[in-house]
């Protein structure tokens, strides 16, 4: 897999320094056995945001992220273990946090609206 250099952004959709520092201790651990990992996640999480920014498919991912079907491999397995969810969730806290509000918040508010619906009496003309 490609390797980045730091505070090298080829693209606008790339992870700065300080947002994979964020997200790293997230990523899954190497396991202890087998072949070495080659993958770098923090490419395959810059591919990911080209991929969702850029509206393009995954076989013409651009050939520095790597081959197509290993950034879709990772990026299944990531998506299996919830890592997506996990990352918007902990940038989310840090945002709140770094804006001076608690990390989670304590109430919501919710909106909803009254449509009337067509009922089976209407469509029998009752």
């Amino acid at each position: 897999m490609a390797k980045i250099a730091k505070k090298t952004k080829r693209y606008p959709s790339d992870l700065t320094d300080e947002e994979w520092e964020q997200i790293a201790p997230l990523m899954p651990k190497p396991g202890r056995r087998g072949r070495p990992r080659e993958v770098d996640f923090r490419e395959v999480i810059n591919a990911v945001r080209y991929l969702v920014r850029s509206g393009c498919g995954w076989r013409m991912l651009p050939i520095h992220f790597g081959p197509w079907q290993t950034v879709y491999g990772c990026f299944r397995e990531l998506a299996r273990r919830f890592l997506f969810q996990t990352i918007h969730d902990v940038t989310l806290m840090l945002d709140r946090e770094r804006a001076g509000r608690e990390a989670s918040p304590t109430a919501g508010v919710i909106d909803s609206q009254s449509v009337k619906a067509p009922g089976p009496w209407r469509a029998k003309g009752l």
